[in-house]
């Protein structure tokens, strides 16, 4: 298969995953249209990593449905723009700013093409859990970051950690599986499940998708090689959402069971500065 037909693939899958998101109860639409100064979960827990957004222009690349997006108008910026390849997400997630009374804009475009479909450039860049193992080229995924930022603007990511993409559970043990290292051939599936809940039986019909693991060295030389500069990198034990079967609820969180718990991380964070 070529990498379009990779991509043909994941865009119908996630055009699926997007309706069925956007009537879940995990992503909460409701409530943040009730109340207008509800903050996502995912972006709360990045405040403590991230730079005060009040009064910048922000970008969210593979933002979905939006709901971290808005998150960012809640929080003062002063424009947000989210960006996806899923027409499905991006009519969400215009549907769900206008009932939730947001500015935010939606873009639909691929995220190597970010900076011709905003326009602009801003002062902020961020990219949310569960992004960039759909993309085949890491080197064009941080170029477009660093296209998108104005000199001295910032980038920060939160996504799963590459060494925790080589393990499988099998047989209810979570163990070594898969490749650290990036191949051009993807990991490809056939199943009908998403991450959330599905109360209207919506369903996955277009079942095929494909991913890509980048080591951390890849995606960090990429970052620096499209002009940035790297401020800080953090790992995280806890995911929010249920990374294996096996995975232990803390709160919003999900854990691997020890001994895993203390030995692998389960994400990781990265900041970075346009030179």
């Amino acid at each position: 298969m070529s990498h379009n037909e990779h991509y043909a693939d994941n865009k119908a899958n996630w055009n699926d995953r997007a309706t069925v998101h956007a009537g879940s109860a995990m992503y909460r639409l409701d409530e943040f249209i009730e109340d207008r100064s509800l903050i996502s979960r995912t972006v709360t827990y990045d405040r403590d990593f991230m730079p005060n957004v009040e009064g910048l222009s922000v970008a969210h690349l593979q933002c979905h449905i939006g709901t971290d997006t808005i998150s960012f108008d809640r929080l003062g910026a002063a424009k947000v723009i989210g960006l996806d390849f899923s027409d499905t997400a991006v009519a969400e997630g215009r549907r769900f700013a206008e009932a939730a009374g947001s500015s935010t804009q939606f873009v639909e475009a691929s995220v190597y093409d970010a900076p011709a479909a905003i326009g602009s450039t801003v002062d902020f860049v961020y990219t949310s859990i569960g992004a960039i193992s759909w993309l085949h080229d890491i080197d064009s995924w941080a170029q477009a970051v660093g296209g998108l930022l104005e000199p001295g603007g910032q980038f920060y990511i939160r996504d799963v950690h590459p060494f925790v993409w080589i393990f499988e559970e099998i047989d209810g043990k979570i163990v070594p599986h898969f490749n650290y290292w990036h191949t051009d051939d993807p990991l490809s599936w056939d199943e009908a499940e998403t991450y959330t809940d599905d109360p209207d039986g919506v369903g996955i019909t277009n079942t095929k998708h494909h991913e890509w693991n980048h080591s951390l060295p890849d995606i960090v030389n990429a970052l620096v090689n499209a002009g940035l500069r790297i401020d800080r990198m953090d790992e995280h034990r806890g995911a929010p959402w249920e990374i294996f079967p096996s995975a232990v609820r803390e709160g919003d969180l999900w854990y691997l069971p020890e001994p895993l718990r203390s030995q692998v991380p389960v994400l990781f964070s990265l900041n970075a500065t346009k030179l």
